[in-house]
Formats: structure tokens, sequence, C-alpha cells
């Protein structure tokens, strides 16, 4: 058997989505698992919808994604080839020429060969038959083909349709597999037909299923469909979205959902690919990135978070101090969906003073607690070994005293620190704040008559 080669084919039409990114993971991951290559080949033939800034876009998320590529290929840079094998249909009887065709011309770079000059159209003539294919997950497939008109190779501008450049390109590519979703199914029958009309070896076909939103329907722009660098200008880390990706139509097993790639590659098997459609569930993804987060090394969501921290104002990335960074990443990776979370939940450590919400301030500090907070800094001030153990009993001690309950006095505390309600272990939070800043922000609070 010859080596493995699988392609994704994206066309620079539009950013890269999650049902494109899918489409990408398992023709890579099927690479890796066979020890084969993965190609990557832009079909931008459409010179009026193909911009570069699409192509930037999705190089950089492939990338990001972790799906490197061993080849890369332009049609664009191709056209003389389509042209070569559509002459060979021609002199074959294969193919005839068509003076006129309602194909809206596209605009054509100068570079593409005549191969419809003077409005001439290739086509290629079908006949009607039944054609099976074994699809890797679907199993057999039937086709026919009375109900497939003739199809053209080359349009009157003289540009490729898709399915003859995909056959030409998969072919000479030397791709044994194409893996793709299930809305390329009425592709492949025409392509069956082209496949044999020139003589080449035709691959294995697996169609992936589709990918549903949660409230039902295909995905569109309202429904999920959100592309790739956006969910990275979210904050979910690539190996959690990476994770989540193979789980829309595989599952590694015993009820496994956390699932690094390098794993997946061991257990990965194409044939059992699920046949229904995964549905795209947000709220699994917000619970495997939470787990990524958790799990990660802190050193590396400091490089992550500083940047976030610099675009809000809150440091200067010169002159933090990066180990103290790291300590609130510590304090706070477990509570994090996502990387943006950070700044948002983070951002009293790093202010002069702490925003404050109105509704924290409404309900925790209307009552005249100026007593309670001035004898808690009084304790802090005097606490020789300022560690988050002294503070928990400095505080509980002075509530016994006070006869209060603890969250009595924890809550107010915690707004009159933070400005927030919630957050991590209060006196985590002394700690990390420092005597002097805890204490100048409970006597804010006493001047101001919180």
């Amino acid at each position: 058997m010859s080596a493995v080669r699988v392609r994704f084919a994206p066309s620079p039409t539009g950013f890269l989505h999650i049902g494109g990114s899918r489409t990408a993971l398992f023709n890579w991951i099927f690479a890796q698992s066979q020890k084969g290559k993965f190609i990557l080949r832009i079909e931008d033939t459409d010179a009026l919808r193909s911009k570069k800034e699409y192509v930037d876009e999705i190089l950089q998320s492939l990338d990001w994604l972790g799906f490197h590529w061993d080849e890369i290929y332009y049609q664009s840079e191709r056209y003389a080839i389509y042209k070569e094998y559509a002459d060979k249909l021609l002199k074959s009887g294969r193919a005839y020429l068509a003076d006129k065709l309602a194909v809206q011309p596209a605009e054509v770079p100068a570079a593409v060969p005549a191969a419809g000059a003077a409005g001439r159209a290739v086509i290629l003539k079908i006949e009607p038959r039944t054609i099976a294919v074994e699809d890797l997950i679907r199993g057999r497939i039937e086709f026919d083909t009375s109900v497939i008109k003739d199809q053209v190779l080359i349009k009157s501008d003289g540009t490729p349709t898709y399915n003859f450049a995909c056959v030409v390109d998969d072919a000479l590519m030397g791709i044994t597999h194409v893996i793709r979703g299930d809305d390329h199914i009425s592709n492949t029958p025409k392509q069956v037909i082209m496949y044999e009309a020139l003589g080449l070896a035709m691959p294995a076909f697996a169609h992936l299923p589709l990918i549903l939103a949660k409230e039902g329907g295909r995905l569109s722009k309202r429904k999920g469909a959100t592309a790739i660098s956006e969910f990275r200008s979210m904050g979910y880390l690539s190996k959690a979205l990476v994770n989540f990706l193979l789980l829309l139509g595989w599952s590694p097993g015993e009820n496994r959902e956390i699932i690094e790639p390098h794993e997946a590659v061991k257990l990965f098997d194409i044939r059992h690919i699920n046949k229904t459609a995964a549905v795209l569930d947000l709220d699994k993804l917000n619970w495997i990135n939470n787990q990524y987060l958790k799990a990660e090394d802190p050193e590396k969501l400091v490089d992550e978070v500083l940047p976030l921290l610099e675009a809000r104002g809150l440091i200067d990335k010169k002159t933090v101090d990066r180990g103290y960074v790291r300590s609130i990443v510590c304090l706070l990776q477990a509570r994090l969906t996502t990387l943006n979370d950070f700044p948002e939940r983070a951002d009293f450590f790093f202010m002069k003073e702490p925003a404050m919400d109105p509704k924290a301030r409404e309900k925790f500090l209307t009552a005249d607690l100026s007593k309670e907070f001035s004898e808690f800094a009084r304790r802090l001030s005097a606490l020789e070994r300022f560690d988050i153990v002294s503070i928990e009993e400095a505080f509980r001690q002075l509530a016994a005293e006070l006869k209060l309950e603890a969250k009595a006095l924890i809550h107010p505390v915690r707004v009159a620190l933070t400005g927030k309600t919630v957050g991590p272990g209060l006196f985590e939070v002394i700690y990390y704040l420092g005597k002097e800043r805890s204490i100048e922000r409970l006597m804010k609070q006493v001047k101001t008559g919180g």
C-alpha cells in the first residue's frame, strides 16, 4: 500500500470556521496516525471572492491549532495543468466544446491560459449508469448518473470548475484518502466519472457528518459558525479547541472527554467516526477549556495573560513583576473559563484602587462598618508573619470577639478590597494584595463611611 497522503482544501473566500477546522483536524490526525503526509491546498480559483486576508487567516489558524502541513499548493498557479487534462479529454472524445454556456464570467488573472478562448467551455459527457462507492465512514453509497447532467470542466472564461480541479489535483498530488464533509457527497459520483475518464488512480472517500447548531439546524453566522481566529481572540486555548473538535464526530472511548492530540493519534481509527450529525455545544467547549486552563503550566499562562493585562492598561510588560503575575495566575486559573476572564477577575490586584461594582457597594457597604474595618486593619498591621494562615486567624478571632458570623464580615471586606462580590478566597486575596494595600483599602472605606 502506498504511503497515506491526505489534503485539506479550503477556499479563501472567508475565514476558517468550525466545520472547516474539524475537516482539517480529521485529515491531519489520520495522516499522523498512519505516518502519512498532510497536504494543504488553497482553492483560490474564484478570483473575485478569494482574498489574501482570508488566506493569511486560514494559515495562521491552522498553525495555531497545530495542524502543520507537509506541502502547500495554490490552485491559481495551476491553470495550465487543468487545461492540459481538459485537452486530453477533448482528444479522447470524452469531452466536447460548448460555444455558449450560462456561466457567469469571473475576473481571471492575466496569467490564466485561454482554455475557453472565444467563450468556449469544455464539457464532460455523462453516460447513464450506477456508481457505487465504499465510503470509509458511511459504507456503500450508490449513485444514479442518469440524473447528473454533462459536467463543465473548464468554464468559458478559462477557469476550471471545482470538481475538475479537485480531481486533477488529488490525482497529481497522490492523495490516497479524501476526507471531507458530507455536503460533498453529491460531488463524489461526478468526480468518480472524471477519474475514470482521465484514467487516474482514485482515492478512498470518507464523508464526515454534519455539525448542527445546538438550537437545531446547520451552522450559520447566527448559529455558531464562528471563525477560529475569533475563538482565539475570545481566550480559548488551542489544545482545548482541538479537543472539542475531536469530539464532534469521534470519541476516544471509556467516556473520556479530555484527550490531547498526541494521545488521540494513537487511538484514532477513521472507521469509528460517527455517522450521525454532531451538535456544536459551546457550553461543552467552555468546560473543556476550563479543564485545560486548570492543568496548564502557569508560566505558559503568564505569557498568554500579560498582553491581555497590558491591553487593559493594568500593567506595563516591560516593568511588571512576572513572578507576581504568576502568583495571581496560580490563584485564579482553576476558576477561569477563558483567558479573557483573567484581566476581568484579577484587575484589582494591579490597580491602585479597585473598580467598585455599584451593586456590590449597595449590598455590602451601606452599613457603618468603620469600627470593624479599623480593627481588622489594625490587626493586619500588627501581624509579624503576614501569611494566609495568620491572616485567617486574625480575621476569625476578630469575628468571634465581635460575636459576628464570619460571612457577615467576609463579604463587606471582600467588596472593600476588590470591588467585587466573588473571587478567590478572601485570605488569599489579602495575602497577594499585601499588607499595605489591604490596610489602605480598608481605611478608605472607613474614611468614606463605608
